[in-house]
């Protein structure tokens, strides 16, 4: 099929493109889940990573956005973007399927080093088509009916993320293989031959061609306005200290489970889909309170909830795991899963509340280079941290010395060790997050007692019309979208009676 934008895309065409974006980000979600997150966690503890490792691993993806602003040199270039977006992605599936090759090396530090490289290049490839593919889409979709569309978009990749990753956990935790690690090897070949019907599907999306050039001057000089405004400034100082706490532990919370509790990786992945299912289920609750109330207000509730579950995760196995450890587990998952969806939802929404109008292209970028640079230096130092902690065997411990008349007792409340201090560091940095926020102006002050009221209302109301739930909310923004005004107009699709009247 040729790749070269599309001289006309009428109705029919967009309606045919709709359907192979659904389908593409239901393969894309499959591809991704049988390759990223716990499972390449996992992997990469099978090939024996160390700390700073997996810190690093964390950081890629994170860093890798930078990519973008070159991208949108290159797109400006060629002007081809479904052409740049499948030849990238597609390059990027050709390296997943290379990288199930690395368990049968048999040099470790190789091994470690390749899938560094291997995942750093995937990340760059990934950003480069983030970056073509939401200025095409951009330009593609209507206004009209774009919230349904999402929403079922978003509800087949959840859908199939989660059956992805709990497939994954079940093959490397059961497959009859005499060595483990190559069950790695199959889900990785699996998740590049998904991803290769991800990629057939997505060229059959049509696409506009682009618009002229208008000069709205360079891309750096755009990013320095956000900077000139106090209040979006004390947001971008906001958002920079809660991408540091929650990339300081967050990543590691996957071998806190498999190296110091000892779970399996199929017990992982489900709680992983727990976390999952919780936002989903409360997004919609979310999405109705930020209607009435504030985005900030939703913040100042659901973030201390997230940092409490964040701490809560050191007693989960106190003084060792216990009955109740796995139990705990799913709770402190579940709670977690809804405070974030609570938080990227308010998050996203304050960003473009606080962005004068006509220039949110500008500002929202500087949301996310501030979330790519500072995001993807906290998991390396929190990875540089847990190597020295794991090579100090460094124990922290709460001791209660009881003494009476014929006996003394010493009974340890709570000791931290290794993983641990990055929960309870992650966590006292979020005092200074919940610090930073207070700073944000958006608007009239509501009490935290009228977000958790209104958030048990809703999640009643969701409760009772659990058959009618129609989809997911998702924000997402790219440094692509620098010069989505720049380069075109949104395309505009006629109606059939609209067609009529003028053929008549």
């Amino acid at each position: 099929m040729p790749l070269r934008p599309d001289e006309h895309v009428s109705l029919a065409d967009l309606q045919r493109g709709q359907h192979a974006l659904v389908r593409d980000a239901a393969w894309a979600s499959l591809a991704g889940s049988l390759y990223g997150g716990v499972v390449l966690v996992g992997f990469a503890l099978a090939l024996g990573a160390g700390p700073f490792h997996i810190g690093l691993l964390a950081a890629i993806p994170l860093i890798a956005q930078a990519v973008q602003l070159p991208a949108i040199a290159l797109v400006e270039r060629f002007r081809q973007r479904r052409k740049i977006a499948i030849l990238a992605v597609t390059t990027a599936r050709i390296l997943i399927v290379a990288l199930a090759l690395l368990p049968f090396m048999s040099d470790m530090p190789t091994q470690l080093a390749l899938l560094v490289i291997g995942q750093f290049t995937i990340s760059a490839l990934g950003s480069i088509t983030g970056c073509s593919l939401n200025s095409w889409l951009h330009q593609l979709l209507p206004r009209e009916g774009l919230g349904n569309f999402f929403a079922r978009r978003l509800f087949w990749s959840t859908a199939i993320s989660c059956v992805g990753t709990l497939s994954a956990g079940l093959l490397v935790d059961h497959l009859p293989l005499t060595e483990k690690i190559h069950a790695y090897s199959i889900s990785f070949a699996a998740a590049g031959l998904a991803g290769f019907v991800s990629s057939w599907y997505l060229s059959r999306v049509p696409e506009p061609q682009m618009g002229p050039v208008s000069p709205h001057g360079s891309v750096w000089s755009r990013l320095k306005q956000p900077l000139q405004d106090r209040n979006f400034r004390n947001f971008l100082f906001f958002m920079g200290s809660w991408n540091v706490a929650s990339s300081f532990a967050a990543p590691f919370l996957t071998v806190y489970l498999m190296k110091q509790l000892g779970f399996p990786l199929s017990t992982v992945t489900t709680l992983w889909v727990t976390s999952q299912v919780a936002n989903a289920l409360t997004l919609y609750a979310w999405g109705r309170i930020s209607d009435r109330l504030t985005n900030k207000a939703i913040l100042s509730v659901a973030m201390p909830a997230w940092f409490a579950c964040m701490l809560a995760l050191v007693f989960t196995a106190e003084p060792n795991r216990h009955a109740l450890t796995l139990p705990l587990l799913y709770l402190l998952h579940m709670v977690m899963g809804a405070a974030a969806g609570g938080i990227g939802l308010a998050n996203g929404n304050i960003g473009l509340k606080l962005a004068p109008q006509g220039q949110g292209t500008a500002y929202l970028a500087a949301i996310s280079l501030v979330g790519s640079v500072v995001g993807g230096l906290a998991p390396l130092l929190s990875g540089a941290l847990a190597q020295w902690l794991e090579s100090t065997h460094l124990k922290l411990s709460l001791v209660l010395d009881w003494t009476a008349a014929s006996r003394a007792n010493e009974w340890a409340v709570v000791s931290f060790t290794h993983w641990e201090f990055l929960f309870v560091v992650a966590t006292l940095f979020g005092l200074y997050v919940l610090h930073r926020l207070s700073k944000v102006q958006e608007g009239e002050h509501v009490s935290e007692r009228v977000v958790v009221q209104q958030f048990a209302l809703e999640a009643l109301r969701t409760v009772n019309q659990l058959s009618s739930v129609g989809g997911l909310l998702g924000n997402l923004f790219t440094f692509g979208r620098l010069f989505d005004r720049r380069l075109y107009g949104r395309t505009v699709y006629p109606r059939e009676s609209e067609k009529a009247q003028t053929q008549g």
